[in-house]
Formats: structure tokens, C-alpha cells, sequence
């Protein structure tokens, strides 16, 4: 029989030993450490996932595995396969790290608390807590059972309050991504508050569809330079991808007798690709992400605006306006005139002197 070939039976009576032993006594006999992120989750208790595979190997085979003779990870003839093909649910053992939706309403409860954390007991903590269920910015697969719980969303409220610029005290373990939102909060008050308003109304309503924190549908660069976060983002690019809107934006621009021509440099698709650019050009949603509520899309809220232009607006923040995209082309375009030698004095006015 080849090796990996273990049915739920051999699992559950290696389960059974493990409890007989106990974990520390299992996991020394059989020379497997504990588990550092895969555990199987059976009868409201966790349990070391590799160790239980490869102990499990002995009952339809001479041995059992050696650690080294195991993968515990996920893929083709590795533990966690093994365990899932029989039908046992699998966790993880620590929580992935906050994503910067989840940081944004964590970052808005310690604004409103005056910068102070909070502790486990708190209802903004529950409220929170809740929240980020709601976001599901992980698959259940991914999460510990202790995810986004009263305790890690208090610890996590110290990590902001420590992190933010100015803090005298010893930092504790928040990252990079929390210094971010921290100061995003701190520069610009109002615009992150109403996001994170913005962030609950959707999950209260269902009108935010979650979205996964590996899910690389869109382009990376461009969510990572929204501070606002990713599923108003993605709520922002859905509405100018809305092709009927686009339609009749178009219409509406030629109508009034204007060009196709990009609002912020001019570039006019037909104008350089003739036929193959006739009818082109991006449209892109000028009202800001944090005032970007529920309401209808007009006409008015959109721009017309070339490839590069569109990825100019949104490649860091603050995103510009077409107006102020424009007036910094109009300024490079001075620049570079005015840095062009002075021309010559032509050969035809020398032979006249």
C-alpha cells in the first residue's frame, strides 16, 4: 500500500492515542514537534495535525512516518490533504494578519475613544468584534478559532495606539500596515471616519460584497494606494467599469458637441489609432471614496480619461482630480520647454552681418 494511504478509522484510533498519552507524551514518542499552523479540529478539541498523519501511516503499514518523511502543509501528499480526504476539518493555528479594511474600523473605535486603547470588555470592542466577522476578509479555512475575537480585537487597539506616530511609550507588536492607517487617521480625520462609516453601512447591509485578502482580481498597486480600503475600492472601480454608464457618458459628452479627448492631457484615442481608437476612452468616478455612499451614479460624477491618465489618478494617495492631473501635465510640459536650449542663430542671418 503506498504511503499516504490512511482511512478515517486509522485517524480516529491515532486520535484516540493521542488523548490517552497526552499531547506532550505523543508528540516525544513519535519525534514530531508541535504544530505550528495546521491542526485538525474534531470533537470541539485541535489536535497536531502532521503528528496525526503520520502516527495514523502505522496502522495499515509496518511504521509510522518519521517527521522528516511528512510535509504537514497543504498540497498533493501532505497531511492536511491526507486529513481533508477523510473528511476532517482543518484549522489553523495562529490568525493571519489584519488586512487594512479590518485596520481602518479598528483604527476608527481608538479615533473615537481619544487614541486610547480599549480593553476586551468594552461593547466597541464586541461591535467591532462583529464587524469584522461580517468582513470575513479571510476563508473560515484560514482562521483560528480565536479570529477577530473580544481579545485580539482589544490586543490589536493597543498595537494602533502604540504604533501612531508620536507615541512615547514601548511599542508593542502592530506593523507597518498599522502605522499607515494610524497616520492616514491622523492626517486626514473626517475622510477616514467616513469611511469606516461608509465600511459598516455596506457590511450592515449586505451591500458590500467581502472580498478575500489573496483574491488578486484587481491590480495590487492600485488597492494599495486606496487608504480608504479595498472593498470600497473595489465598489469604486465596479461603478466605472458599469459599461451602461460609460455608454451613455459618451453619448451624452458628444451630444453636447465635445471630443473623446482625455479631460486631463487631451490624448484623443481615434485622433492617434484612427478607426481601431474610435469610441474609446476610460471612464473614471471623480466623487472621493469616503463620500462614495449607496446613492445613484450621475453623469456628472464621471470623467473621461486615457489609460495612463486613469493610472496616474489612482497610483498613490491622495488621488487627484482630472483638474489637478491636468494642471500637473500643463506644468511638466512647461518644464520641459523651458528647459530646451535656446535655439541657434540661423545661418542665412549670420551671412547677413
Amino acid at each position: 500500500m503506498d504511503k499516504g494511504a490512511i482511512s478515517r478509522d486509522d485517524i480516529l484510533k491515532t486520535i484516540a492515542e493521542y488523548e490517552h498519552m497526552g499531547a506532550e507524551a505523543f508528540l516525544d514518542t513519535y519525534e514530531y514537534g508541535k504544530a505550528t499552523k495546521y491542526v485538525i479540529l474534531h470533537a470541539g478539541k485541535e489536535y497536531d495535525s502532521k503528528a496525526i498523519a503520520g502516527v495514523a501511516h502505522k496502522h495499515q503499514h509496518e511504521r509510522p512516518l518519521a517527521n522528516d518523511e511528512l510535509s504537514g502543509g497543504v498540497g498533493r501528499g501532505q497531511a492536511v490533504e491526507w486529513l481533508k480526504r477523510e473528511g476532517f476539518t482543518i484549522g489553523v493555528t495562529r490568525n493571519p494578519k489584519w488586512t487594512r479594511d479590518e485596520l481602518i474600523l479598528a483604527c476608527d473605535v481608538v479615533a473615537r475613544n481619544g487614541w486610547k486603547e480599549l480593553n476586551a470588555e468594552d461593547p466597541r470592542i464586541a461591535e467591532l468584534s462583529e464587524y469584522l466577522q461580517l468582513l470575513s476578509a479571510y476563508p473560515l479555512e484560514e482562521r483560528a478559532s480565536t479570529y477577530r475575537n473580544h481579545n485580539g480585537c482589544a490586543r490589536k487597539t493597543s498595537d494602533i495606539v502604540s504604533n501612531r506616530l508620536g507615541y512615547e511609550g514601548k511599542p508593542t507588536n502592530g506593523g507597518q500596515l498599522d502605522r499607515e492607517v494610524a497616520a492616514d487617521f491622523t492626517d486626514r480625520p473626517a475622510e477616514m471616519a467616513q469611511a469606516a462609516e461608509l465600511l459598516r453601512e455596506g457590511l450592515r447591509t449586505g451591500t458590500l460584497e467581502p472580498v478575500a485578502a489573496d483574491d488578486s482580481q484587481d491590480d495590487g498597486e492600485d488597492e494599495a494606494s486606496a487608504p480608504e480600503g479595498r472593498l470600497l475600492y473595489r465598489r469604486h472601480r465596479t461603478r466605472e467599469r458599469n459599461r451602461a454608464l460609460r455608454t451613455k457618458k459618451i453619448a451624452a459628452v458628444l451630444k453636447a458637441g465635445g471630443s473623446l479627448a482625455c479631460q486631463a492631457c487631451g490624448f484623443d484615442f481615434e485622433a492617434v489609432y484612427g478607426e481601431r481608437g474610435e469610441g474609446y476612452i476610460e471612464c473614471h468616478h471623480v466623487v472621493p471614496l469616503h463620500k462614495a455612499g449607496e446613492g445613484t451614479t450621475k453623469l456628472s460624477d464621471l470623467a473621461l480619461i486615457c489609460s495612463n491618465c486613469h493610472r496616474m489618478i489612482h497610483r498613490s494617495a491622495r488621488w487627484l482630480t482630472p483638474s489637478e492631473l491636468r494642471a500637473l501635465v500643463e506644468s511638466r510640459a512647461q518644464a520641459r520647454a523651458a528647459a530646451l536650449p535656446a535655439p541657434r542663430p540661423s545661418e542665412s542671418s549670420g551671412a547677413s552681418r
